[in-house]
């Protein structure tokens, strides 16, 4: 069960979800719209002869000041962050949807999959500008939704490699018990 305002307020009052930090109007029908943060990651284009599933990628990071922007070029790839932490508890579930008007824009947004129960941390983004022209980011914009679901029962919390992420976080699928065997 996909949770409502209603409910969404309810459950941030009994500290079973924490959003910060949180604007009241960005309280949706069904969602809660998240900003952009300042930190981005980048395939660094100069060091990276190909992206491995067995071997972690070189990453440029940018940081930008608040309130300041960035250019995702056309065609292009970026990681961000979320500027709100998360905290869902073992009873929640969610996961991110692009905003209708910044998807018009031609810049879809999302995460990898759910937010699993238990997560605590910024969630980091993957932003992909599907555009033939560069799209100016702008930190504290809302970018995205998190839509919050219930579990049938509380569940073990999620402790997996991106747990507490603060940050952008690059993928860790080099850590996966796959690559473990190859080693």
């Amino acid at each position: 069960m996909i949770l409502s305002s209603e409910t969404i307020r309810e459950k941030l009052d009994k500290k079973e979800l924490l959003i910060e930090p949180l604007d009241d109007e960005n309280i949706q029908p069904a969602s809660i719209d998240l900003r952009l943060g300042q930190h981005f990651q980048v395939l660094d284009e100069y060091t990276t002869s190909k992206i491995s599933m067995k071997e972690e990628g070189s990453y440029q990071e940018i940081f930008i000041g608040e309130g300041d922007s960035i250019m995702i070029p056309a065609h292009s790839f970026m990681l961000a962050t979320t500027k709100e932490l998360v905290r869902l508890s073992n009873k929640f579930t969610a996961f991110i949807e692009g905003r209708s008007s910044i998807g018009r824009l031609g810049l879809f947004v999302q995460n990898a999959g759910w937010v699993d129960p238990g997560f605590e941390g910024r969630i980091t983004l993957e932003l992909f500008n599907s555009n033939r022209f560069p799209i100016e980011l702008i930190e504290g914009r809302r970018v995205c939704q998190l839509v919050i679901a219930e579990v049938d029962k509380p569940t073990t919390a999620y402790q997996g490699k991106y747990s507490k992420q603060q940050s952008t976080t690059t993928s860790a699928i080099h850590m996966d018990k796959e690559n473990l065997n190859l080693k």
